[in-house]
Parts: structure tokens; C-alpha cells; sequence
């Protein structure tokens, strides 16, 4: 089975932190992004895996993520 699920990186000081937006458990890091991307890949196959043999059902993937641009004034101080 064939499935897509949507990451979000974050810039940290020891590089980048990955994250699935659809399954927020499955969680890397890594000092670039492709290492984080790579190690966010394994993770959820590792997290796929576990569910399977719990027989806890999966997260569908699919979500889709859009940056919403506002302007604002800065209230504070």
C-alpha cells in the first residue's frame, strides 16, 4: 500500500527537527535537512510497522498545509 503523508521542518540549533503534520508521534532530527528527511522516512515506516503488530490503525496521510500570510502590528512593549 502506497500512502503520502505531509512533514513540517523546523530550523533548530543543532540543525533541523522533522515532524508528520497528519501523525505528530513521529517525530527526527537530523543536522540537515535531507538527514532529517531520511530519518523521518524510517520513522514512520518503524511507526507503521508498530501499529501493524499492535493492530492499532494507522493515520491517513494526505493533508495539505498552506502558509497564510497576515500583517499585524506588534502590541507588546
Amino acid at each position: 500500500m502506497f500512502s503520502t503523508y505531509t512533514a513540517k521542518y523546523t530550523k533548530i540549533k543543532s540543525g533541523y527537527m522533522g515532524q508528520l503534520v497528519e501523525w505528530p508521534e513521529v517525530v527526527t532530527e537530523g543536522k540537515t535537512l535531507e538527514e532529517c528527511r531520511k530519518m523521518l522516512q524510517n520513522a514512520l515506516r518503524e511507526m507503521i510497522l508498530a501499529y501493524q503488530e499492535q493492530k492499532k490503525e494507522i493515520p491517513k496521510g494526505g493533508a495539505l498545509i498552506e502558509q497564510i500570510p497576515v500583517n499585524y502590528v506588534n502590541r507588546q512593549g
